[in-house]
């Protein structure tokens, strides 16, 4: 039981919803514009796909950012890595083998798929989703180091992922809603700030230069704010893409935006700073599920 415990804790199964939700929302997009009905075993392939490749993500996360981690007190339930590593409850060679394992079982999903679906675009885009995460973690880019790293999250979740399940359940390319992309974007983008913003302390002292160790939290909450803003503003053209309107409903987005910033001060470690971080996450995971319902209810 403790070793399952352990394994359950660096799997971090809440964050599954951050990959789970963009390959729904593409599949249902599928088909409204394409008029057939979901394909059951697609779906279940396709959210097979994204539970390998939210698992790799973290796993992989963990082992990069061990040392980093270890500098980190200010971690929560949205950062800083499961701590697996750093409390010494699993092996990093037992977590890099774990990543492997996930990154060859989600190659072979969509081999499966692209073969069984006739779209053989699955399989590139699968490793396009390994290589952002090469990418955001690993030499010789290392752009969560770097900078830009909020980049390559921003274009899996919003562009990757949708497209993929949007391909999965027999969706056109020369149909995809570009516009809801576009839409959800910036929000996801504010996503990935919110969510380095407990970590600022730490991300500092390894010279990680996410933006919050950039420009601080302060500054770090009206950007995210302010992309959200963005995310809203283009909401009317993003919905209209995939035959939806713009409602009322988008209300709820715009409040939890508007509390990234009210919550404050919100240093890292403080009570505070998991409300502003739990707002942002809720503005960008509202601005996801007012399309997916209004696909799924339509």
């Amino acid at each position: 039981m403790t070793a399952l415990r352990a394994w359950l804790q660096a799997s971090r199964l809440p964050s599954q919803s951050y990959i789970a939700l963009p390959l729904l929302l593409g599949q249902l997009v599928a088909v409204r514009l394409s008029g057939h009905p979901l394909d059951m075993a697609t779906l279940v392939g396709v959210q097979l796909f994204g539970v390998l490749d939210q698992l790799f993500i973290v796993y992989a996360n963990d082992w990069a950012d061990q040392e980093t981690d270890r500098r980190n007190r200010t971690a929560t339930v949205f950062s800083g890595g499961s701590r697996v590593l750093v409390e010494g409850r699993l092996s990093a060679r037992a977590l890099g083998i774990a990543a492997l394992v996930c990154a060859v079982g989600l190659l072979l999903v969509s081999v499966g798929l692209a073969v069984t679906r006739g779209v053989p675009l699955l399989v590139p885009l699968a490793l396009v989703a390994l290589a952002l995460l090469w990418a955001y973690s690993y030499a010789p880019l290392r752009l969560s180091y770097r900078g830009g790293g909020e980049l390559l999250q921003m274009v899996g979740v919003s562009g990757v992922l949708p497209l993929y399940g949007y391909l999965a359940q027999g969706g056109a390319l020369g149909r995809f809603p570009w516009w809801l992309v576009a839409c959800l974007l910036p929000t996801h983008l504010a996503c990935a700030i919110a969510t380095a913003l407990p970590d600022e302390p730490s991300d500092r002292e390894s010279r990680k230069l996410t933006l919050p160790a950039r420009v601080g939290g302060e500054r770090a909450a009206w950007v995210i704010l302010a992309l959200n803003a963005l995310t809203l503003a283009l909401a009317p053209l993003g919905l209209a893409a995939v035959g939806l309107r713009a409602d009322a409903w988008l209300l709820l987005p715009a409040l939890a935006a508007v509390g990234v910033v009210l919550t404050r001060p919100a240093p890292p470690g403080s009570r505070r700073m998991l409300l502003r971080v739990a707002a942002a996450i809720g503005a960008t995971t509202a601005m996801v599920c007012l399309p997916l319902v209004g696909l799924a209810l339509g």
